[in-house]
């Protein structure tokens, strides 16, 4: 139940981070519109931050260890929301600062943010199906 309470806390400093960077950054270049800065704050917070709060909540009645989806879960979990953080940071600050794409870099960025979500999605269903299991439904 610790580390998974330790990963929350780390995933809220790194959202405050977000949150911090995107007031900031802004308000440095000027830029008043829609960024992709401003979803970094609450994806860190609810997808990080949240879930492991839940895990760890769940972890302490439930034997979630022990199931083999929930350790696939932490796997592909961490690479997901990391992936997705970073591509929204990427995207957020090429926004703000006007950086023209190629169609090709457009479409990579996209490309990676999109599987940083399937990542992230497929986790969520293993994390449901190893509460089902430990739950002995």
């Amino acid at each position: 139940m610790k580390k998974y309470l330790n990963t929350a806390f780390v995933y809220a400093l790194l959202a405050l981070a977000g949150g911090v960077f995107y007031r900031e950054f802004t308000k440095f270049n000027g830029f008043t519109g829609v960024t992709a800065l401003g979803k970094l704050h609450v994806h860190l917070f609810t997808l990080g931050m949240v879930m492991f709060l839940l895990a760890a909540l769940f972890s302490a009645q439930l034997p979630l260890e022990k199931q083999k989806n929930f350790r696939a879960f932490l796997k592909l979990y961490h690479i997901g929301v990391p992936l997705t953080a970073v591509m929204l940071l990427i995207r957020g600050v090429l926004e703000v600062l006007a950086t023209p794409l190629s169609r090709g870099m457009d479409a990579a960025i996209s490309g990676m943010a999109g599987l940083g979500h399937i990542l992230t999605g497929v986790g969520i269903v293993l994390f449901l199906l190893s509460l089902k299991k430990a739950a002995g439904e």
